[in-house]
C-alpha cells in the first residue's frame, strides 16, 4: 500500500515552521520522527495535506540540565538519545526508564519524547512520570510562547491542548528537590514490543521519614493520563510504611477508568493498576531516602 499524497516542508528556524503552519492551515501536520504520523498514513487514519518536518530546525534535539533550570527535552530529542544520557539517567532516572520502554529499538532510535506526548495517546509511555515530575510543555507561535503543564495538557484520546499554529518545542521539568525520588513501572501484553496496558509514573518527596509531596500519574487506564489525586491525598503527611503504599495503590486503582481492548480487560488492567502503583511508590520512596 502506498502513502497518500501530500506536499512536504522541511523549515531550518522555529519561527519559518510556524509561518508555514499558519500560511498552509487545514489539513497540515507536523513531523518530529515520524513513527507515529507515517503509520496513521499509511493505515489511511489521517490523510494531510502538507507535513512540515522539523528535523532540519537547528537546536530542537537539544538535551540540556543545569542544577536551577532543570531539564529540557527538544521537541526532536530521540527516545534513545533521552534513554541514554548521562544526566537523565542520574538525576531523572525514572525519565530515562520511561524513554528506554517505550515500543522497540526501531522506534526508539527514529522516535521522539515530544512526539510520544503530542500524538495524545492515553497510553503515551512518557506521559506518567513527566506529569508526575512537573513537566511542562513548551508551545509556540506567532502569537508568542506559553508553557503549559503536562496535566493540563491532555484533553481527550488523541487530542492535546495544543493550539492552531502552535509547535511544541520542548517539554521542561523542574530540577530535583532534596528528598525526592522518582518511578516509572508499566506491562504491557508481549514484553518489549508492545504499547503499554498499565503505566504508572510516581514522585516521592519525603522530609524525614514523612511524606511532604506525592505525584501518581497513570497511563493506559482512562481516556486521558491522569493523576491518582485521591491515592496522593492518603500519603501526603503521613509517614510511608509498605501498608500505606498497598493502600495508596488501591485507591489509584479505584480512581482509575480503564477499558477492555486488545491487550488487557478493564478488571486485569485495575488490578496492575494497584500493584504497579505499590511497586513505583516503593522504588520512588527507596530512592528518595538515597536522597
Amino acid at each position: 500500500m502506498t502513502l497518500s499524497k501530500f506536499e512536504y516542508y522541511g523549515p531550518s528556524t522555529i519561527e519559518e515552521a510556524c509561518g508555514l503552519l499558519e500560511e498552509m492551515g487545514a489539513g497540515t501536520m507536523l513531523m518530529a520522527g515520524g513513527t507515529d504520523l507515517l503509520v496513521k498514513i499509511n493505515r489511511m487514519l489521517v490523510a494531510p495535506r502538507v507535513v512540515i518536518g522539523l528535523k532540519k530546525i537547528e537546536g530542537l534535539d537539544r538535551i540540556s540540565f543545569g542544577p536551577s533550570k532543570g531539564l529540557t527535552i527538544g521537541a526532536t530529542a530521540l527516545l534513545a538519545h533521552v534513554a541514554a544520557h548521562a544526566k537523565i539517567r542520574k538525576y531523572y532516572p525514572a525519565v530515562a526508564e520511561a524513554a528506554k520502554e517505550t515500543a522497540n529499538v526501531q522506534v526508539r532510535n527514529m522516535g521522539t519524547v515530544v512526539g510520544n506526548l503530542c500524538n495524545g495517546a492515553p497510553s503515551a509511555e512518557n506521559a506518567p512520570t513527566l506529569i508526575a515530575l512537573g513537566g511542562q510543555a513548551v508551545l509556540v507561535s506567532r502569537r508568542g510562547t506559553r508553557r503549559l503543564p503536562l496535566d493540563q495538557f491532555f484533553k481527550g484520546p488523541g487530542i492535546t491542548a495544543i493550539e492552531p499554529g502552535e509547535i511544541m518545542t520542548a517539554v521542561t521539568v523542574p530540577p530535583p528537590s532534596a528528598g525526592s525520588g522518582a518511578s516509572y513501572r508499566h506491562i504491557s501484553p508481549r514484553g518489549k514490543v508492545d504499547i503499554s496496558a498499565v503505566c504508572v509514573g510516581v514522585l516521592l518527596i519525603l522530609s524525614g521519614q514523612t511524606c511532604k509531596e506525592v505525584r501518581i500519574a497513570l497511563g493506559a487506564v482512562a481516556p486521558i493520563p491522569m493523576r491518582a489525586v485521591e491515592a496522593e491525598k492518603m500519603l501526603v503527611g503521613k509517614k510511608v510504611s509498605r501498608k500505606l503504599m498497598q493502600m495508596a495503590g488501591l485507591k489509584a486503582s479505584e480512581e482509575s477508568k480503564p477499558i477492555s481492548d486488545m491487550r488487557a480487560s478493564a478488571e486485569y488492567r485495575k488490578k496492575m493498576v494497584a500493584v504497579l502503583t505499590e511497586r513505583a511508590l516503593t522504588e520512588a520512596h527507596e530512592r528518595a531516602l538515597k536522597g
